[in-house]
């Protein structure tokens, strides 16, 4: 997308029902389409994290999406950030016909280049797993698709975690919990 910027926006929610609609309603109603989506548990126990992909035109539409996404009820924290603050992979899986693959020669050679998974070997198809960033995932795919035909092929949403040293919601809730401490230590 020329001009615009692939941003990453993490979201810190409790596992509630609806709340992947409010949140994806907020970027269709901003006409931001969402290119990739991941949820899973997070680090901490009982916190979903949600990983959304989006090209937007700037820090400044981030940061308004950001906000709207905070003013949720059952979301605790989104952030957003661009690459080079985080460690990131894809993993895609792609099916080949097992006869195909023979034609064309070792599967020892794709291994070593791609440095990927067998993860299924039988007399109709074989399976790799590949990890890595949306670049060699498609750019295996291209090879495969035209020299030896792809049967299936699935990509997964980015996964991705900060370059930091904690969970920044692990950051945002010790705060809250010093200053809910100061406040019962202190009353007005």
């Amino acid at each position: 997308m020329e001009g615009k910027t692939l941003y990453t926006v993490t979201i810190f929610s409790e596992n509630t029902v609806g709340v992947l609609n409010q949140i994806t309603t907020i970027f269709t109603r901003r006409q931001l389409n969402i290119e990739t989506l991941s949820v899973s548990p997070s680090a901490l126990a009982g916190i979903h994290k949600f990983t959304i992909t989006v090209f937007a035109e700037s820090d400044e539409a981030m940061k308004k999406l950001v906000r709207q996404i905070d003013k949720r009820i059952d979301v605790l924290k989104a952030y957003f950030n661009v690459d080079n603050e985080l460690i990131h992979q894809e993993l895609a899986l792609y099916k080949l016909a097992t006869d195909k693959i023979m034609e064309h020669g070792s599967i020892e050679y794709l291994i070593r280049k791609y440095n990927i998974r067998v993860l299924e070997v039988n007399n109709d198809c074989v399976v790799f797993l590949k990890a890595g960033h949306y670049a060699e995932t498609q750019g295996l795919f291209n090879e495969l698709a035209e020299k030896i035909g792809v049967l299936q092929f699935i990509r997964s949403g980015r996964i991705a975690i900060t370059k930091s040293k904690v969970e920044r919601l692990s950051d945002m809730l010790a705060q809250r919990e010093e200053m809910k401490q100061e406040q019962l230590s202190h009353p007005k």
